[in-house]
C-alpha cells in the first residue's frame, strides 16, 4: 500500500506521546493513512525493533524516523521525498 506510514508505539513510551500528534499532522498533510500499531503486540514487530520505539515505516516498510522525532522537520523532509 503505497499511501500508508506505519507508526510503531508501546504503551508507556514517552518519546511515543510526543510523536503521535507530529505523526499523525505530517500524514494528513501529505495525504497518508496512518496506522499504529503497538510492537508489543506483535511477535514479528517486537523481534524486530524490539526497544526502537518510536518508528515510522514507510510505504515499503522503510524506517524514515525513530527515536526522538517530536520536532518532525526530518520526517517532513524523509516523506516529501517519497511522493511522486
Amino acid at each position: 500500500m503505497r499511501n500508508r506510514i506505519r507508526f510503531l508505539t508501546r504503551d508507556g513510551c514517552h518519546l511515543c506521546d510526543l510523536a503521535r500528534p507530529v505523526v499523525a499532522r505530517l500524514a494528513r498533510r501529505h495525504g497518508l493513512d496512518l496506522i499504529e500499531l503497538d510492537v508489543d503486540a506483535d511477535e514479528d514487530l517486537q523481534a524486530r525493533y524490539g526497544s526502537r520505539v518510536p518508528i515510522v515505516l514507510g510505504p515499503e516498510d522503510q524506517v524514515l524516523a525513530e527515536g526522538d522525532i517530536a520536532d518532525g522537520a526530518r520526517l517532513n523532509r524523509v516523506i516529501r521525498k517519497l511522493s511522486p
